[in-house]
């Protein structure tokens, strides 16, 4: 790099520096779920003041008032009923009749206490059922059951809670818990209720203040937010961002998951979609709450009083292989890329590496086994690209001969080039098709190694966790790194930065305003900043492939005689001059006629100026 480029580079960054200091920063726009901040929302305020009321005591007249025939189901003395199995510890509460607590027995948050999904400090529900007296939250009721606290045997188990109102009439709610597996069935019932509920649809309000499960603080409130599947099968979700966000939906759902980074709480309706869902995640910027996520949504009455009021929570880990049969399109809640890349993920690097997690225990030695596999699949491509440019370095005294014959005529020397190419019978674009074929699996793997949660707390050499940053190093917050530094980034750009000279000293310099050859040592710094807190498996997988990748160009290296290339093209040239050479096709052809097509529109500008030059 000469000192132009350099001055350059350095002013570039400078003025990308001051633009973040010294550029005003526009006031935030004001949302209506940002508004909301400050105090809950009107669904919220009611939930919650209902919820309050519960835990007052109540006489005989208020409990009638309150609660209508259901008066006799207002006061009690709440038990609890504990059910597990090897993945979760479900506690139930007659209170309400609902979970209360859900423990995932096989994972710990990030400062390794016990991962503790619900409680009832952080969770809140209503379940409002329109009467004709009016509305009773049947979360307020204390229910009987006949069931016991233990584990669940080889069987999934059932249990129920039962509250009657003074006729003998009853709501039921039936819990089935899984013998193994996060999948917990729910059936609402009414039995002989008809004369009691008002017919309009039941209200069921839930309120979760979403904790804290991994280091990374801010990564944790951007990654939360509430997915959803419409009823015709259309997969959205409130913005992943770190400010508030809502939306009120015309169309049903078939299921919601409030969705933490690594795990879901969801509710999946199993007949009639939901009505009326109003979705909100909440950000108080002061707060140590992740997020406040409420969602609001009405339950069909008429399949609860049918019979068919059945439904699914979903509590555990946001693991694709584990959401497929919980319900359509569930396992979209794990994050694979753009649609473009979403099938290289999906049907390739996840049963990839779930095949690899067999054989492999250690998830750093399963990386270094996923870059090789691909690194082989991928040899035809790199091999090709090796011989392009081999080629390219055969031709290089020629290429140069027509830059000391032309001059500094930019198009001149394009046309030139591609007159020889065509003589040689060398595309330009042999070599960049097999890079270009490999940059989608690098940008799938972008989007794939944050989400996957067997990396989680995986650790490997000096990283704790592969899922996120290793920070080898910490100091002050630093604009453009953060408040550390992550040793697999470091290695992987000064990896880049050697895969960049081994490459540019077998590489011939190529015409154009833009020294590649100088860039090709400048991107890898950028990418280090941008890749300094991205999860440690990604940056190590980078690391991985560089090293392989040289190791292998040094290897088809060995197999590569470029004074066999030297002949061939000889033969090629000869075959060209004689007319028994193959004419080029496709984008060669195409592009050889454009610079054609631009060296006559510039000789005949050439030509008119000449001419309209006065005579001496």
């Amino acid at each position: 790099m000469d000192r132009n480029q350099i001055i350059g580079i350095v002013l570039i960054l400078a003025m990308l520096v001051g633009y973040q200091y010294l550029v005003p920063k526009p006031a935030p726009e004001k949302k209506p779920a940002q508004q909301t901040q400050t105090s809950k929302p009107k669904s919220a305020s009611s939930a919650a003041a209902a919820i309050d009321k519960a835990e007052q005591p109540l006489d005989s007249a208020a409990a009638r008032a309150q609660f209508g025939d259901f008066a006799s189901a207002a006061t009690g003395q709440e038990q609890e009923i504990v059910l597990e199995n090897n993945d979760m510890k479900v506690t139930f509460s007659t209170l309400g009749g609902r979970v209360k607590e859900v423990v995932l027995k096989n994972y710990k948050t990030f400062d390794q206490k016990p991962l503790v999904l619900i409680d009832k400090e952080s969770s809140r529900t209503v379940l409002e059922l329109p009467t004709r007296q009016g509305k009773v939250d049947l979360h307020q009721l204390y229910y009987q059951t006949d069931a016991q606290s233990g584990p669940v045997g080889g069987q999934p188990k059932q249990i129920s809670f039962r509250a009657t109102t003074g006729c003998g009439n009853a709501v039921e709610q039936v819990y089935t818990m899984p013998a193994e597996g996060y999948v917990l069935g729910y059936d609402l019932k009414m039995n002989g209720l008809n004369n009691t509920v008002a017919g309009q649809n039941i209200r069921f309000f839930w309120e979760d203040k979403m904790k804290q499960y991994e280091n990374d603080f801010m990564n944790n409130r951007r990654a939360a937010t509430i997915d959803y599947l419409t009823e015709d099968e259309n997969f959205d979700k409130l913005k992943e961002s770190d400010a508030s966000e809502e939306a009120t939906l015309e169309e049903p759902v078939q299921w919601f998951a409030i969705k933490h980074k690594y795990f879901l709480s969801a509710f999946v309706a199993q007949n009639t979609p939901l009505q009326k869902a109003t979705f909100k995640a909440l950000v108080n910027p002061g707060d140590s709450i992740v997020k406040t996520a409420i969602a609001d949504v009405s339950l069909p009455i008429a399949d609860v009083q049918s019979g068919k009021g059945q439904y699914k929570f979903y509590y555990g880990p946001n693991d694709f292989q584990l959401l497929g049969d919980v319900a359509p399109e569930f396992d979209q809640n794990v994050y694979l890329g753009y649609s473009i890349l979403k099938p290289i993920n999906k049907y390739f690097f996840v049963p990839v590496f779930s095949f690899l997690e067999k054989f492999i225990s250690n998830y750093g030695l399963l990386i270094i086994a996923l870059v090789v596999f691909v690194k082989l699949l991928l040899t035809p491509l790199t091999y090709r690209s090796y011989v392009s440019m081999a080629k390219m370095r055969v031709l290089a005294p020629e290429i140069n001969e027509i830059k000391e014959r032309v001059g500094d005529d930019m198009a001149k020397q394009q046309s030139e080039q591609m007159k020889l190419y065509q003589e040689v019978g060398v595309s330009p674009l042999s070599g960049c098709i097999p890079v270009l074929a490999t940059m989608p699996i690098l940008f799938s793997l972008f989007m794939l190694f944050p989400n996957l949660i067997e990396l989680r707390q995986k650790a490997f050499l000096w990283a704790g966790d592969l899922s996120t940053y290793d920070a080898f190093i910490t100091f002050p917050t630093i604009p453009f790194i953060g408040s550390h530094l992550s040793l697999f980034t470091v290695l992987m750009t000064a990896s880049s930065i050697a895969y960049a000279y081994y490459n540019n000293q077998t590489t011939p310099t190529q015409p154009g305003p833009v020294n590649m050859k100088a860039m090709s040592y400048v991107f890898p710094l950028m990418f280090m900043f941008v890749l300094n807190s991205y999860p440690a498996g990604l940056t190590f997988y980078y690391f991985v492939s560089n090293i392989v990748t040289i190791t292998q160009q040094q290897l088809i290296r060995r197999f590569v005689d470029e004074g066999k290339i030297r002949a061939i093209l000889d033969e090629n040239r000869a075959k060209n001059a004689k007319g028994e050479g193959k004419k080029p096709g496709g984008f060669q052809a195409l592009l050889q006629r454009q610079l054609a097509a631009a060296d006559e529109a510039r000789k005949q500008a050439e030509e008119a100026q000449r001419k309209a030059r006065p005579k001496k």
